[in-house]
């Protein structure tokens, strides 16, 4: 199953601010995503509670920290941070 990616403008403003290496990092990690595999356990993807709650976090790097939520077909990249 392929889904189809959506980006919030707070992470198109985040987006910006990344250097080319994660920004690779992000690309690799996006493309499993929108692929519908797994994630590998290095990245430590997990569930979030509170404000974000519904949503998933996983480690680009440590830390780097990328927010997505993912519905029906789409996947919403929400935040990525440092």
């Amino acid at each position: 199953m392929s889904y189809t990616i959506f980006r919030t403008s707070a992470f198109k403003k985040a987006y910006k601010k990344l250097s080319v290496l994660d920004k690779e990092h992000l690309f690799e990690i996006v493309n499993k995503l929108a692929l519908g595999e797994v994630l590998d356990k290095k990245y430590k993807d997990r569930l979030l509670a509170g404000d974000f709650k519904g949503c998933r976090e996983c480690h680009i790097r440590q830390e780097l920290l990328l927010i997505y939520r993912i519905k029906a077909q789409e996947i919403e990249l929400v935040l990525v941070e440092e």
